[in-house]
């Protein structure tokens, strides 16, 4: 019998396989029609929606039925049940699956089936994540019946067959992944986090709706901030040239437009994408500060970064501000880029299915600007929660990159 490629030391016992039927303590059965509540005083209701959560069902995040005990009784609702969803959009969603680790009182929705295991020889968490490897994924879609839904019943889930350890293997693989999940979660939820303190401090600590000063504000700092029109303290020209088509595996680096949607923060210092240079090519020289000149919306398009270096060539449909001394790129970048300078410029942009911003929108554009010592001192202060942003972002995405590495060796 074939085992996987990394195992836990002392565990040498070949898996053996299982159909789901025989796993299970009772058959696989659907749940009942949501009776949804109009407040937090019914059942709580495990849905479709819940078996997309990451490391398991949250009761927290379930929404109420109204429904009485006999609902109670008749979902007979336990610590370890799993569930997996009988219908998809496509034949990869089908059989969906998550698993329930709370006690209390729960119905589950008629769109899902329920696996209730045999929990003296299976651990919940393990064969929720056994569900989601490509045996299972196979079997699953070759039973399921595609029209315009693709569906799968319970009498062709529990034909399904797996691969299984003894028990004590299989605890130990859950609770190395409830592990990793728990890691996730929590730099995800740090970033969320960060993310939610930087746009509150973006609306207090600029001047809004006609202020003159913002309503937060560092230590030392009480004049009034200066409106200025952007064509009075910068001058503006184009990027040139280039396209995604463009784009070569290695060369000299290239900023092209769509990035600023996609990749970059406030202050752009590195660049990951490349083209072979042009004659008659724009370069950065450094503190540059980029805007969008087409976008889909009005919104997005009213945003900027700075490019922190020089020698960066700075492609088509980028217009390009290079402020005087008393400005900070960054500063200007982030005020284009929020609130009320964000509005105005947004209000300025031209077009339907793609909308166009020019050099004289922006140059007609008037900025509220503190001096440049308060300039310094907030851009450091944001330039700080994005590095933070940016750091459980990276950790997030390589903790999921180890989980998938260690989901395709440590299962067959």
């Amino acid at each position: 019998m074939e085992n996987p490629k990394i195992r836990f030391k002392g565990f040498t016992k070949d898996w053996e396989q299982r159909k789901l039927s025989e796993i299970a303590i009772e058959k696989l059965s659907n749940g009942i029609m949501n009776n949804q509540a109009n407040d937090e005083t019914g059942l709580r209701h495990i849905n479709v929606i819940n078996m997309y959560e990451l490391d398991k069902i949250h009761p927290e995040k379930l929404t109420f039925s109204n429904y009485d005990e006999d609902a109670v009784k008749k979902c007979n609702v336990e610590w370890g049940d799993i569930f997996l969803t009988r219908s998809s959009l496509k034949p990869e969603g089908i059989a969906e699956s998550n698993v329930l680790l709370d006690s209390g009182r729960f119905v589950y929705d008629d769109h899902l089936i329920r696996l209730k295991l045999d929990k003296e020889k299976y651990d919940p968490f393990f064969v929720k994540l056994n569900l989601s490897g490509s045996i299972f994924k196979r079997q699953f879609i070759a039973r399921a019946k595609t029209t315009a839904f693709t569906t799968i019943g319970q009498e062709d889930i529990a034909e399904c067959f797996g691969l299984f350890p003894e028990k004590e293997e299989q605890e130990k693989i859950g609770t190395y992944f409830s592990n990793l999940d728990h890691l996730i979660t929590l730099h995800q939820r740090k970033c969320e986090q960060t993310k939610k303190l930087k746009k509150y401090m973006l609306q207090k600590m600029f001047p809004q709706n006609g202020a003159k000063v913002p309503e937060i504000r560092f230590d030392g700092f009480t004049y009034d901030w200066e409106q200025r029109k952007l064509g009075d303290v910068a001058e503006f020209s184009k990027g040139n040239g280039y396209s995604k088509g463009d784009l070569i595996e290695s060369g000299t680096p290239i900023i092209l437009y769509g990035r600023l949607y996609t990749k970059y923060e406030t202050i752009i210092s590195e660049v990951d994408t490349y083209v072979e240079a042009k004659e008659g090519s724009v370069y950065s020289k450094g503190g540059e500060v980029i805007v969008p000149a087409s976008g889909e919306t009005a919104e997005d398009i009213a945003r900027a970064a700075t490019v922190d270096k020089s020698g960066i060539l700075l492609g088509g449909d980028l217009n390009v501000v290079m402020p005087n001394k008393d400005i900070n790129p960054a500063f200007l970048a982030i005020s284009i880029s929020n609130g009320n300078s964000q509005r105005e410029l947004s209000k300025k942009a031209q077009g339907k299915s793609v909308v166009h911003i020019h050099n004289e929108e922006i140059r007609n554009l008037v900025i509220p600007f503190p001096n440049k010592v308060e300039q310094n001192k907030i851009v450091a202060y944001f330039a700080n929660l994005d590095h933070l942003i940016t750091l459980h972002q990276r950790k997030c995405d390589e903790l999921k990159k180890m989980k998938k590495y260690m989901l395709q060796n440590m299962f067959i």
